[in-house]
């Protein structure tokens, strides 16, 4: 009788010992890869916002040559004269 109940909380033990491991990297596993999607959309945030900073700059270079084709822009050496 004592020696059923041994081998049962022993095989119980094992049970929880090894759910327990199998629980602790499952919850490692989801973290990594929620926290390598985090670096995927990092990437793709600071991609979006050079291609927005390229596309503001494309527009300020149109922008100048429109104005100074219709302004007199003088060169900042004649200012200093």
């Amino acid at each position: 009788m004592h020696e059923t109940r041994a081998k049962i909380t022993l095989m119980s033990a094992i049970l929880f010992s090894s759910l327990t491991i199998w629980a602790v990297h499952y919850q490692q596993e989801l973290q990594h890869q929620t926290m390598y999607q985090g670096v995927l959309r990092d990437d793709e945030r600071r991609r979006e916002k050079m291609r927005q900073r390229e596309e503001d700059l494309q527009r300020s270079k149109q922008k100048r040559e429109l104005y100074e084709r219709v302004q007199r822009v003088q060169k900042p050496d004649s200012l200093n004269q």
